[in-house]
């Protein structure tokens, strides 16, 4: 059986969708849960999706409004929530089946907010975005890249590398996973929800 990673990204303190798509993905039978960042933000559920992400053994990584919570509340972040942000580092890697793969909130080498925008606002892949962004991933060598924060939901060979955005569980209803050997990427929608490939494009380009 090849090592599945489960994809959620862009949690945005909203827990309701945030299990649905946890939900998702232990039915999926995934072997390690990856958030690629923004847990904090928008929403008021912080601690409640902290919580979960930890119940559920989550892997996650800090995103730019994580950042700015963090910066914002300072001293005065609760206990669970100040402890949860101080572990998590801004980049995640591991090299898996001979796979290297490298998580990070918005690209490489550690940007939270420069990031790989693909789709227009119909959810079709820009030639022009995807031609440059192969170019700039073209020297890290990665198989596979994992990012969020651009609200979009891709899987897309850029050069040699698989770049994944599994879009935000907050805003288009989506999760997604990834068998490691044969890099097959696949998205889900949240149930009783309408999943959205961008959401609000303009903001993200």
């Amino acid at each position: 059986m090849s090592f599945k990673i489960g994809l959620i990204g862009d949690v945005h303190a909203t827990v309701g969708p945030l299990l649905d798509a946890l939900n998702i993905l232990g039915q999926e039978g995934v072997d390690q849960v990856l958030c690629v960042g923004d847990i904090a933000g928008y929403g008021t559920e912080l601690e409640q999706c902290i919580e979960l992400l930890n119940d559920r053994g989550c892997v996650a990584i800090l995103g730019n409004h994580d950042a700015w919570h963090i910066e914002k509340n300072g001293d005065g972040l609760k206990t669970s929530v100040a402890t949860f942000f101080a572990n998590l580092p801004p980049v995640w890697e591991a090299t898996i089946e001979g796979k290297r793969i490298f998580a990070v909130h918005a690209s490489p080498p550690d940007s939270m907010d420069k990031g790989i925008t693909l789709l227009d606002q119909f959810g079709n892949i820009m030639p022009e975005k995807r031609d440059l962004w192969a170019i700039e991933l073209a020297g890290y060598g990665y198989d596979v890249l994992a990012v969020g924060h651009t609200h979009q939901v891709f899987g897309e060979m850029l050069g040699k590398t698989l770049v994944v955005n599994p879009g935000s569980t907050k805003f288009n209803n989506t999760c997604a996973t990834l068998c490691v050997s044969d890099l097959d990427f696949k998205i889900f929608s949240l149930p009783g929800r309408t999943s959205r490939k961008v959401w609000h494009w303009g903001m993200m380009r």
